[in-house]
């Protein structure tokens, strides 16, 4: 799809609107209205900036999109989302122009719109449901549920309309929230609004959890996200940075000697996994996490401000095929990269990537490489990587995942040439926790074990988020967070 701007959308969006003023639409009429295209800055411009790509619907195409809406009787979308945001409700107030009450609507059930608007993979979540997506036989062409909520967020901060949640009064319970991630974030919220004390322990100096170091400036503004921290400190939640749990204090600890009532833990999976083969030690490899930190919380990009050392590199791969690797190549070309190509051992199909970011990285010059896997990374002398052995794959029967397992095609090897290899194929759960509290349960992946309701070995101490799901999506860990909320307060009532 070749690239239009912004202003052709927005007078696109207006001439529709203008057609289909007085008419009562049935149906076939919304879905026949045309989707609408995110407007975004010109790749030829972004890739050497950091500012956020996609630039947010105008309000044309706000209400134009919303009228595709069919408001279905029985919501399938609400099941795609796991929160269970009322979808059609929201959607129908931001068609009718009532955008406070759109958020209002969102807001009932989920906490963070502005961060879940931007960076949550609808197309496999709520829009996999869409009527609309499923008439069109298409799921891309379903209503831009995320974009919609994206835009009533980002309205009501321009507006400065936001406002802090009632909080009820103290009960003179206690809780700690461990990290300050999504699900940390809503947990502190929920168990606040309920009268009781809490205090958020982060190890990094800023918190925001992944929000912060993990998803580049350009697909996620910090501004937006230090917005929701200031707001639960608004509410009388203290924070408390530079607190690594494990070391500066053991969760027993927390509750024997601090008095703790309940402990959250949604310290996120911040191990990561690497591929074990020859060459991984080399100079010039990193773990996405330590390049996106880097780039991302240490700011790397503002060369004149920052002194954070980060690696010159000139030709990079990339290994693996989710968001993380689409965040590192995208990050790497704005870091000076004059080439940079991601190998991932499946197809585009099968790649876990939003389909947005696949195509955003691909406009901006990232060469893709499918059904490839490093077979060895190659160095100089001085240990410095100067190639990549690379194998070709095809694909074979499916496996448990579903997905048909990549086959190594005999005598395929040849060589890239390459300074820099970032590996992005996952993370595990970070062990400090585990090893430092006796009675934890954790699972051979070292994930904390939690039912439902986020409860896990220990009394009185709950866990969500990646630490107990693995890498997940914001608006997963936020749902995790919601169910330990409740059972978090639900104790301390009982209490």
């Amino acid at each position: 799809m070749s690239y239009i701007a912004p202003e052709e959308l927005k007078k696109k969006a207006g001439d529709i609107l203008e057609d289909l003023k007085g008419k009562e639409l049935k149906a076939k009429d919304r879905i026949a209205i045309p989707l609408q295209e995110m407007p975004s800055q010109d790749p030829k411009v972004r890739k050497g900036n950091m500012d956020e790509v996609a630039l947010g619907y105008f309000e044309e195409q706000v209400k134009v999109e919303a009228l595709r809406c069919l408001q279905c009787k029985n919501a399938p979308c609400i099941k795609g989302c796991p929160v269970a945001i009322n979808i059609p409700g929201f959607i129908l107030a931001a068609a009718e122009g009532d955008y406070g009450k759109s958020l209002s609507i969102i807001k009932e059930t989920s906490l963070l719109p502005a961060i879940c608007g931007r960076v949550c993979p609808q197309e496999s979540q709520c829009q996999l449901y869409c009527t609309v997506g499923k008439s069109l036989k298409d799921v891309e062409q379903s209503v831009s549920i995320g974009r919609i909520e994206r835009f009533v967020a980002d309205y009501a901060r321009k507006a400065k309309a936001a406002s802090v949640p009632e909080c009820k009064p103290d009960t003179g319970k206690k809780v700690a929230v461990i990290g300050s991630g999504p699900a940390s974030i809503t947990v502190a919220a929920d168990v606040r609004k309920e009268g009781h004390q809490v205090t958020i322990f982060e190890a990094f100096h800023k918190p925001g959890g992944v929000m912060v170091y993990g998803i580049p400036e350009f697909r996620l503004p910090k501004a937006i996200v230090e917005d929701e921290i200031q707001t639960l400190i608004a509410m009388g939640c203290e924070l408390k940075t530079n607190y690594l749990i494990g070391r500066t204090r053991k969760i027993s600890d927390l509750m024997e000697k601090d008095g703790y009532d309940a402990v959250f833990i949604g310290t996120g999976a911040g191990l990561p996994k690497f591929m074990n083969i020859e060459g991984e030690n080399l100079i010039g490899v990193f773990s996405a996490n330590e390049y996106l930190t880097r780039v991302n919380l240490m700011k790397a990009y503002e060369k004149e401000r920052s002194d954070t050392p980060i690696y010159q590199a000139k030709k990079v791969a990339v290994l693996g095929g989710g968001n993380v690797a689409m965040d590192a190549a995208r990050s790497a070309l704005r870091m000076g990269a004059d080439e940079v190509h991601l190998l991932y051992r499946r197809t585009e199909k099968e790649m876990p990537a939003r389909v947005e970011e696949v195509a955003h990285a691909k406009e901006e010059g990232v060469q893709f490489h499918f059904l490839r896997n490093p077979k060895r990374i190659i160095g100089n002398d001085t240990d410095r990587v100067t190639g990549l052995e690379v194998l070709k794959y095809e694909l074979g029967e499916p496996d448990d995942s579903g997905r048909r397992r990549p086959v190594v095609i005999k005598d395929s090897e040849y060589v890239m040439d390459i300074d820099t290899v970032i590996v992005a194929i996952g993370n595990n759960s970070n062990p400090l926790i585990e090893k430092t509290t006796p009675g934890l349960e954790t699972n051979k992946w070292g994930n904390i074990v939690a039912d439902g309701n986020g409860k896990t070995s220990m009394d009185g101490v709950y866990a969500g988020g990646d630490i107990v799901l693995g890498a997940a999506t914001v608006i997963l860990a936020m749902g995790e967070g919601r169910r330990a909320a409740a059972s978090i307060n639900a104790r301390l009532a009982g209490q």
